[in-house]
């Protein structure tokens, strides 16, 4: 609006002007204007700074990561998911799409039981290291369900603390109920994501998973490789899945990782003998 459209300054329409510009919205308030492109580094630095300063606030000391699927059902729900497609693979029995369904969920329902395997793994790990008021060896998940779902459950089941990382998605993510209200984040960025999964991380666990798990267990493989970070143990759950999955010795036969590489990560087929694993890398004492 020009000044002469306006009438005199003395006119109460000029102050309104004024105060309806988005000028005059002080600059930590204005959404809009926090959004430009230019102010991708102001962001980057809130969305780093957010996060730790209230788990500094929650005295979260250490944590573990867990990861795995998020299509991953429970056993009932896996069941459930069966006996839906076996129904509707005999109400069509001549369409290949529902039968392939059948077989898809008759292996969903072989991986169900790491569900549980990740709540009992969440359960033991917080009952052992939430006492006395130390938040020490919290489970962090990516806060969605699936195997995060049941580690953020495992936790919840013995009244402890634990922390969901969620992330803006195209299509809509909600996180699982089981986070502690104050410990869920919801991130913009993978990268600045990435980074509070592992600051205080004592170990990565890793479940069978796709490519978001795939994704952070080769980067903190890689990361722990090039000595960019230490002191994080890796555990991957359910050796059968994983040695199908990644040929490790072809790795180590054509010369891209060495044979020491093998031992970045332990294999685990329980929640008692994931958490032994890491209990003995940290001298933590676990509890019965």
């Amino acid at each position: 609006m020009r000044l002469m459209d306006m009438g005199s300054p003395e006119d109460s329409s000029f102050c309104d002007a004024i105060l309806a510009s988005s000028s005059y919205i002080p600059a930590d308030s204005d959404v809009e204007f926090l959004q430009r492109e230019k102010l991708r580094p102001l962001r980057l630095g809130l969305e780093l700074l957010k996060p730790e300063l209230i788990q500094q606030e929650q005295g979260i000391q250490s944590t573990i990561v867990v990861f795995g699927s998020a299509r991953l059902q429970d056993p009932a729900a896996a069941a459930l998911a069966l006996r839906i497609a076996e129904r509707e693979a005999a109400d069509y029995p001549d369409d290949p799409v529902r039968q392939s369904r059948v077989a898809v969920a008759k292996r969903q329902q072989d991986l169900a039981k790491y569900y549980d395997v990740a709540r009992e793994f969440a359960r033991l790990v917080s009952s052992s290291c939430q006492i006395d008021g130390r938040c020490d060896y919290v489970i962090v998940t990516g806060g969605g369900p699936g195997i995060m779902e049941a580690a953020n459950r495992g936790a919840a089941d013995v009244q402890a603390k634990s922390i969901g990382l969620n992330i803006t998605l195209p299509h809509e993510q909600r996180p699982n109920p089981y986070i502690t209200p104050e410990l869920c984040f919801q991130f913009r960025y993978f990268a600045l994501r990435k980074m509070h999964f592992l600051i205080r991380a004592k170990a990565l666990v890793a479940f069978p998973g796709g490519f978001g798990t795939l994704d952070e267990l080769f980067e903190t493989l890689t990361l722990i490789q090039t000595g960019k970070v230490s002191g994080v143990t890796v555990v991957l759950v359910g050796r059968a899945f994983w040695d199908r999955l990644i040929n490790w010795d072809m790795l180590v036969e054509q010369g891209l990782i060495s044979l020491q590489d093998r031992q970045l990560f332990h294999y685990a087929e329980t929640a008692q003998e994931a958490w032994d694993v890491i209990a003995t890398n940290h001298t933590v004492r676990p509890q019965p």
